[in-house]
């Protein structure tokens, strides 16, 4: 997604200024050409050595001395990235005043800006500065952050800069607006559903939701209109994507039949439980006896019910017999695609990075992927969803 796009990371005066150079290294990282502007008094705070040692782009601080080159920046970016924004730059971007690097380059670009506001919670509370930040969302940027912490200040509130992977995830959600997806709602479900027992218990399965989550950030990236019904998990909302939260399988499956009403695609990578306890206890169910016995019964089945008139994709978790039990799932749920992972294979855990999985259609076909990362899964089943919804599937 970032491979060969040119991001241009304007640095400002802040304190997590720092924080910066571990933003500037991870687009490098993730394939990105990023040229670097900074205001002076961002250099008080890191230098630029630090960032020439971390990207092989430019780093600028003096505009006298770059003559056209912020002109040449601005031009050639696909993105703009301000990171840290202070108060102050705040300020001067929402006058069209160009006093330095970073301003000077965001007035003259016509690529889409992100602004990462970091400051002190007071400063950002103040209405002038809130009104600067409308002034810029009016014109088109995207303000990502701040987030609540503890700040430099040793104040809690509001004004901590983001961390790197949620404006990488930002940077991502603005670049792929004009994706293959985009004007495309997609709804995708993660997580494995608890049905409690009591107050304290549950049945559930081991589901770390990676799955899920993967595929609705390839959606996002892709330009889609995505919204994630999730059950709980250790993982963080991805930028750009609307979550629902739900618990048991239930809330899931009215979570999904009323986003699924105007989607135009369902990916169900959520492992849902098949059974609930018939009766869930109001307290806490004590350790009287050696044994204990469960009445369990049927959940909903979310597929079934979720409706038609759209792309659906469901995942088969199999310990045997992969193939033709996902095949048998395909065709009694009426599915368009299925996509089979053997859970025994280290590589294809629930709580791995990775997959290796076959993906069925409903025409006989099987496409048989090897080990890759669960991202670049999501993104080989996205494919298969584009082409089927270029068919009128």
């Amino acid at each position: 997604m970032l491979k060969g796009k040119v991001v241009v990371l304007g640095v400002t005066g802040s304190i997590a200024a720092y924080k910066a150079a571990d933003l500037a290294s991870k687009l490098a990282q993730a394939g990105a050409s990023v040229d670097v502007v900074m205001t002076p008094s961002a250099t008080e705070f890191v230098t630029p050595l630090t960032f020439r040692s971390l990207t092989p782009g430019s780093v600028v601080v003096d505009m006298f001395e770059a003559a056209i080159e912020h002109v040449e920046l601005a031009r050639r970016a696909d993105v703009v990235v301000v990171a840290p924004a202070t108060a102050t730059t705040i300020a001067r971007l929402a006058h069209g005043l160009a006093e330095e690097m970073v301003s000077l380059t965001v007035l003259a670009t016509k690529a889409p800006v992100l602004v990462c506001p970091a400051m002190d919670s007071q400063m950002f509370e103040n209405p002038a500065t809130q009104a600067n930040l409308e002034t810029l969302r009016a014109r088109g940027m995207t303000i990502v952050g701040p987030e609540m912490g503890r700040l430099a200040s040793g104040r809690m509130g509001a004004g901590r800069l983001p961390d790197s992977e949620t404006i990488l995830g930002a940077i991502r959600y603005v670049l792929g607006r004009g994706g293959d997806l985009a004007g495309r709602k997609v709804v995708v479900t993660a997580g494995g559903t608890r049905e409690p027992i009591d107050p304290v218990r549950y049945v559930g399965n081991y589901s770390s939701g990676k799955m899920g989550y993967a595929v609705a950030e390839a959606a996002r990236d892709r330009g889609a209109d995505v919204v994630l019904v999730s059950a709980p998990t250790a993982l963080a909302t991805p930028s750009g994507v609307r979550l629902v939260s739900v618990q048991q399988a239930a809330e899931m499956r009215d979570a999904v039949v009323g986003e699924c009403r105007d989607a135009q695609a369902l990916v169900m990578a959520a492992a849902v439980a098949d059974y609930q306890p018939s009766a869930t206890a109001e307290q806490k169910m004590k350790r009287h006896t050696e044994t204990l016995s469960l009445e369990l019964t049927r959940t909903p089945d979310i597929l079934a019910e979720a409706g038609k008139g759209f792309v659906r994709v469901g995942f088969a978790a199999e310990s045997e017999e992969l193939v033709a039990n996902a095949r048998r799932k395909l065709e009694s749920k009426g599915l368009d695609l299925i996509v089979a992972n053997d859970i025994t294979g280290p590589e294809s855990a629930f709580d791995a990075d990775t997959n290796r999985v076959v993906i069925l259609d409903r025409a006989g076909g099987e496409e048989r992927l090897p080990v890759m990362t669960k991202y670049e899964v999501a993104q080989r089943i996205l494919d298969r969803v584009v082409e089927l919804l270029a068919k009128g599937s």
